[in-house]
């Protein structure tokens, strides 16, 4: 089993903590991890791109020119897609681009994700997360203390509303529950800032 050192907020090593193998030290499956991340951002796609095809482009009633006799092409409408502000052939539709993912790929997805982080020494655990009030300063002391990079994901074990929207205002620093996590923030960030007790809430669901 992996040992992580644990800091308190001003950065000062307060303990050491085992980490399940199952975990964050299971073998990174990079094709389950590229899958996991073309399904979050195919599910963020809102899928409402859309092009007018020639039925829906206004004009165009009256053919431009009699069928035979002119020495042209003939033509049936000024708003067939060779001609200019005519309609779109093929062109994108309004369309669902959601994917589903299995569950036990999704974990599989999850460990890996949170052992590659392990394996960088990417990953900080913190003993406890909080604030007593709304200061971002607060927030950004703490993780200069702690040696956190611009890039960070915070994990907390239960949602603090103080902490989250003093984080929450902090260039680059995103911030999430233990349950909510998932595999492209994990691995878009440069350093994983991870509560104890949210490591304790990942270990109990995921080992």
């Amino acid at each position: 089993m992996p040992e992580i050192k644990v800091v308190n907020m001003a950065g000062a090593e307060v303990g050491t903590m085992m980490l399940a193998d199952s975990v964050f030290a299971a073998e990174i499956n990079s094709a389950v991890l590229h899958m996991a991340v073309k399904n979050y951002l195919g599910n963020q796609r809102q899928g409402t791109q859309s092009t007018l095809t020639r039925t829906e482009v206004s004009g165009g009633g009256r053919k431009p020119w009699r069928q035979k006799g002119t020495g042209r092409a003939r033509q049936g409408s000024t708003r067939s897609p060779q001609w200019t502000h005519g309609g779109i052939a093929l062109g994108p539709k309004p369309r669902s681009y959601r994917t589903k993912l299995n569950k036990k790929v999704r974990r599989v997805a999850i460990a890996s994700a949170l052992s590659s982080k392990v394996a960088d020494n990417s990953m900080i655990v913190v003993d406890s997360i909080t604030a007593t009030e709304y200061k971002t300063k607060v927030m950004v002391a703490m993780l200069a203390a702690i040696g956190a990079g611009r890039k960070s994901l915070v994990v907390l074990p239960e949602k603090d509303e103080k902490v989250f929207r003093s984080l929450s205002n902090i260039e680059g620093v995103k911030v999430a529950v233990a349950g909510a996590i998932n595999v492209y923030d994990i691995l878009n960030c440069n350093t994983l800032v991870m509560a104890q007790g949210a490591v304790e809430k990942i270990q109990e669901v995921y080992a």
